[in-house]
């Protein structure tokens, strides 16, 4: 019996063909997911068409399936680039560089590595610690969590090319901004000595082949898909009640075009709602397609990922009190703006 295919070689034959049968799978779960949550919305369940409950039962049992499987496949093949973009490349990269260029890449380089809150504080502290400017580094900050690619991606999915591109460039030029002014305003006094006391360790690794990035990237797909399904979930449930029970007179008359203060009302609303991106994005949905205006629905969406209370809480252990707040109000005026401007173009 022939054991040529029990070795790192066999691993190799294997997995092309395991992900190209992962592939068909992922295709066909996308092409069956709407005619399935037709068939279990009003044959299985009975829902009479066009009732609040059927409306909110058929968004719900669509966008799981489906935002689950572009989580999914985005996910890995986004973890699987940034093995390329790992933080210490990225604080490298910024290191010295022109202060506008260095800003807009930082923004641009947020998009690529889309780092949770959890890991602001270690890459703050290395940024702030390899001489990046501090403007330099919130625009890195602003972008990573509120336009990275995940994002983009389901918002392209959902509502096409044009809304995920004002997203993109709305976030991008609420990033660059701010971290402009803030760079301009020198806050570094405000932020806590032992950053710049500490010095960050450089460590030489091996670079990983290829197979071992592609484990890991399933690996990290399926911690990060569990980690925010839950999110998404209640994301969706929101949606699919907003959808099916909101009236749409009310939506438009608490945050329509004739409310003039919707647009920072939404803003304020979306700090205490803490979500990723891929969560804002089923309630986004929805609000849109009650006649919720797409700046104001943008602006909640940027609030409710780039302004959260946790993040808050975690940056206040190497921000003082003044740095946090001068940071909230100039990315907060940013996301007012953008909603603004976004409601008078569309």
């Amino acid at each position: 019996m022939t054991t040529a295919l029990a070795g790192p070689l066999g691993r190799s034959y294997r997995l092309p063909g395991l992900l190209g049968l992962a592939a068909m799978g992922w295709l066909f779960a996308w092409f069956i997911s709407a005619p399935l949550a037709d068939w279990a919305t009003f044959d299985l369940l009975g829902l009479q068409r066009g009732s609040p409950l059927a409306e909110a039962g058929a968004f719900f049992l669509f966008d799981v399936p489906k935002v689950l499987l572009l989580l999914t496949g985005i996910v890995w093949v986004v973890a699987l680039a940034r093995s390329f973009f790992a933080p210490e490349k990225v604080r490298d990269a910024l290191a010295g560089r022109n202060v506008v260029l260095g800003t807009g890449a930082a923004a641009l380089f947020g998009i690529v590595t889309p780092f949770c809150s959890c890991s602001a504080v270690p890459l703050f502290i290395g940024f702030v610690e390899a001489g990046v400017p501090l403007g330099v580094t919130f625009a890195f900050l602003v972008s990573s969590p509120m336009v990275n690619e995940v994002a983009l991606v389901l918002l392209w999915g959902l509502f096409g090319p044009g809304i995920a591109g004002a997203y993109m460039a709305a976030g991008l030029g609420v990033a660059v901004v701010a971290g402009l002014i803030i760079g301009r305003l020198r806050l570094e006094r405000y932020v806590e000595p032992y950053v710049f006391s500490i010095q960050a360790a450089r460590l030489e690794i091996e670079q990983p082949s290829w197979s071992e990035r592609m484990t890991e990237a399933w690996y990290y797909t399926k911690g990060l898909v569990r980690k925010i399904l839950p999110y998404v979930v209640v994301g969706i449930g929101v949606g699919a009640f907003i959808h099916g029970y909101v009236p749409t007179n009310l939506i438009t008359s608490i945050a329509g075009e004739s409310n003039p203060l919707a647009v920072p009302l939404a803003v304020v609303l979306g700090v205490p709602l803490y979500s990723n991106a891929a969560g804002t994005i089923p309630i986004a949905q929805a609000l849109i397609g009650k006649g919720l205006p797409l700046g104001t629905t943008l602006a909640f969406m940027m609030a409710v990922t780039a302004l959260s209370l946790p993040e808050f809480i975690i940056l206040r252990r190497v921000m003082k009190p003044q740095l946090l707040a001068i940071f909230a109000a100039t990315v907060g005026a940013g996301m007012v703006a953008i909603g603004y401007l976004f409601n008078v173009l569309t």
